[in-house]
């Protein structure tokens, strides 16, 4: 298979990944402007693969079971969510908000767990499969603050701040403003987004090390996320404190994961952020 060929295959996977009910031959197609009879050939070899079904009556393709147990079979080899589901479960017990932790993977950031505190009113609970938007999110905000200014423009701007829709009224829109944010979030000890990431939500998030050492690579982020009305800012500083506590303890614990199954490579980075209990969001 030419390399053209396993692009289009991803591309082809990442279309069907978005299609609860699948799709037909033809809009697949025109999706990933591709010949009709060549997005058939892709979709056949994947057939073949067992990562796409169709739907013996509707005709439409759609992806099987398949990536995600090779997904897990991945985290459970690497120990990720185990490692830290207990120190996300207090944060969501103490915040009572929807809980997240991702890891740093080369220039990216990957959910791996949640938590979700809320047990009354709104819940607030987003897919774990969409990706990361850097700029417009808290937990990318809190990661390119704890880079160097100019790396973390340089990963935003290759990306771009075009984001299709996927993002808040209030997401942003060019460096200046991204410049202005990550700064505030190095002050303020946190990373926020109000009505970034979406419309209607509250986030915060900091980061956390691969060890109690201040000089241990980051190794991921903490989040919590909520519905604008009970995220205000009279409770920030309460959940700042509480990401705090978190993110040392995930500290504390990350080591042990990586003696139970082997070093794994991190992202190193030249500062984290030190949460402030005391402060309230500026």
């Amino acid at each position: 298979m030419t390399i053209a060929a396993v692009e289009r295959a991803f591309k082809l996977l990442e279309a069907l990944a978005g299609e609860a009910d699948g799709a037909d031959l033809t809009v697949l197609a025109e999706r990933l402007d591709l010949p009709v009879s060549a997005t058939h050939r892709l979709l056949a070899s994947l057939g073949e693969r067992g990562f796409v079904t169709q739907d013996p009556q509707s005709g439409a393709y759609g992806l099987t079971l398949k990536l995600s147990q090779l997904a897990f079979r991945n985290l459970d080899l690497r120990g990720l969510p185990d490692a830290g589901q207990i120190v996300l479960d207090a944060l969501a017990r103490t915040t009572r908000e929807y809980c997240r932790l991702a890891v740093v993977e080369g220039e990216s950031l990957t959910w791996i767990a949640r938590a979700q505190g809320a047990t009354a009113g709104l819940r607030y609970e987003p897919p774990m499969g969409m990706g990361i938007v850097l700029h417009a999110t808290a937990t990318g905000k809190a990661w390119l603050a704890s880079l160097p200014e100019q790396e973390a423009l340089r990963i935003v701007c290759a990306r771009g701040f075009d984001t299709d829709g996927r993002t808040g009224p209030n997401a942003l829109g060019d460096v200046d403003a991204l410049r202005r944010h990550l700064g505030e979030t190095r002050s303020r000890g946190y990373a926020l987004a109000v009505e970034e990431g979406e419309i209607g939500t509250v986030a915060m998030a900091t980061t956390f090390r691969a060890g109690p050492d201040a000089g241990a690579p980051i190794a991921g982020t903490l989040s919590v996320a909520g519905p604008l009305p009970r995220m205000h800012e009279t409770r920030r500083s309460e959940i700042a404190a509480a990401l705090a506590t978190a993110a040392r303890d995930m500290a504390a614990i990350w080591p042990l994961r990586r003696r139970q199954i082997g070093a794994l490579p991190a992202v190193p980075a030249e500062a984290t952020i030190r949460l402030a209990p005391t402060e309230t969001s500026a």
